[in-house]
């Protein structure tokens, strides 16, 4: 990193005082956090932070440097950007990260970093995109079709539904893929067309999808840091240890002993149609995300153009509803079979491999898997190198398997039913584990 002021004695600090900058406290303390070996004072930063506040904050206190490397293309411009933030470096005599963590699997990361990069695993095929989009065009298009042509009877309208649903879906992983700076050499270029995507396409702000999605890959699983598990513990009891402290507490939100079932009812049908549709709007507006808004606008505004004429009012808005609903439950489905069975906990502070390894988990490759879950099946390689587009991860998958074994770190891997299936599973364990802690602890 390049010291804003050449020649001058950087400050020397140890871990310990690191980790008291953690923005604990009140009233709101510093935040430090180190990358290679620099550190930086964040405090004020973090509120300009591109990527949002929150997703830099949960580095305070710790080493960032994977997930520094694993989030930004442009590293260099990066860098310039951070001198001012430049405060000092770690002492001589400090581990280059936190003694807790195990020095040679952090070491056999990175290397493996540098193999990926070297290798050329980061480079996208923008032919594979390309025709991706083309697919997802031509599923809209089939749809409104399907209509205009065989007329506005029972089988058209499901069936167009169904397209409709099935265009939803996979407008949601291209526009992950966009998100996440895996198509174009520049980031700004992703941003431009993730906006049109997840805006124009899908009808969803990319900065709500910005603020949330960034945490979670850098805290998964991880309570009060990854808004993925927020629904802990209004709704779910998520977890073994969390389940088990809240029955400890004596507290109730829901009966959760019962979540394995409520699931089907405010889980993957609900999600979608009941709380992203009016969220998104409330955030775009409280947040005065303009462009956002009138991408967003703009695929209302086609969507009501295009089938007004063909459906009337009661049928457009019977047909937006079910779109939704057939979006929302394969949403909920594909985005939890990968993170709800795994270990969920507070923040422990590990190794970035180990703590993506321990929050996710693998479904089986094949045609239908790639295509149906977004190459999500692949979850393991996504959360290590989460720039890398997804036509690459399989590629990389045998060496995430071999470091995992060196170091004896379970490497999951199921049917796609199966994944399914332990959603049910996990909810109902720690549903029971919640009861036993409620009633006898």
């Amino acid at each position: 990193m390049e010291d804003p002021e050449p020649g001058r004695r950087l400050r020397r600090f140890t871990w310990e005082e690191i980790r008291e900058r953690s923005g604990r406290g009140s009233p709101p303390q510093e935040r430090w956090l180190v990358i290679e070996r620099k550190v930086y004072d964040i405090s004020r930063f973090c509120r300009r932070h591109p990527g949002g506040s929150r997703v830099i904050s949960h580095y305070a206190g710790q080493d960032a440097t994977d997930p520094f490397v694993a989030f930004h293309l442009d590293k260099t411009l990066v860098r310039k950007y951070m001198s001012p933030l430049l405060i000092g470096e770690l002492a001589p005599d400090q581990p280059s990260f936190e003694p807790s963590k195990n020095k040679k699997l952090v070491e056999d990361f990175r290397e493996l970093r540098a193999t990926v990069e070297k290798t050329g695993l980061l480079n996208p095929n923008r032919t594979f995109f390309i025709l991706y989009l083309c697919h997802i065009l031509l599923l809209d298009v089939a749809a409104w079709l399907t209509i205009w042509y065989f007329g506005a009877s029972t089988v058209t309208f499901l069936f167009s539904a169904v397209l409709l649903g099935t265009v939803q879906a996979q407008a949601g992983w291209l526009q992950h893929d966009f998100g996440h700076l895996s198509v174009f050499s520049k980031s700004k270029w992703n941003h431009w067309v993730h906006k049109f995507v997840i805006g124009h396409l899908k009808g969803a702000p990319a900065s709500w999808w910005n603020h949330l999605h960034f945490q979670h890959h850098a805290k998964p699983n991880c309570f009060r840091k990854d808004p993925d598990v927020n629904m802990h513990p209004l709704f779910f009891a998520l977890g073994k240890t969390l389940s088990v402290e809240l029955g400890v507490q004596k507290k109730k939100f829901m009966p959760y002993n019962h979540q394995h079932k409520y699931f089907f009812i405010i889980g993957p049908p609900a999600l979608v149609p009941l709380y992203f549709q009016w969220y998104i709007f409330y955030f775009v507006i409280q947040r005065k995300q303009w462009v956002d808004l009138a991408w967003m606008l703009s695929f209302y505004i086609r969507f009501f153009l295009t089938y007004l004429p063909l459906l009337g009012v009661k049928g457009i808005l019977g047909l937006h509803l079910l779109v939704r609903f057939i979006e929302s439950n394969w949403f909920v489905w594909i985005t939890q079979m990968n993170h709800i069975p795994m270990h969920i906990d507070y923040d422990k502070n590990e190794d970035w491999f180990s703590t993506q390894l321990q929050a996710t988990c693998n479904v089986h490759q094949s045609l239908f898997n790639d295509w149906f879950s977004g190459h999500l099946n692949f979850q393991i390689e996504h959360h290590l190198f989460p720039t890398m587009p997804r036509h690459n991860y399989w590629k990389v998958a045998p060496l995430v398997k071999s470091l995992c074994a060196k170091h004896g770190i379970e490497y999951q891997c199921k049917p796609l039913l199966t994944a399914f299936a332990d959603i049910v599973h996990s909810l109902k364990d720690s549903g029971e584990l919640w009861l036993d802690a409620y009633l006898h602890k």
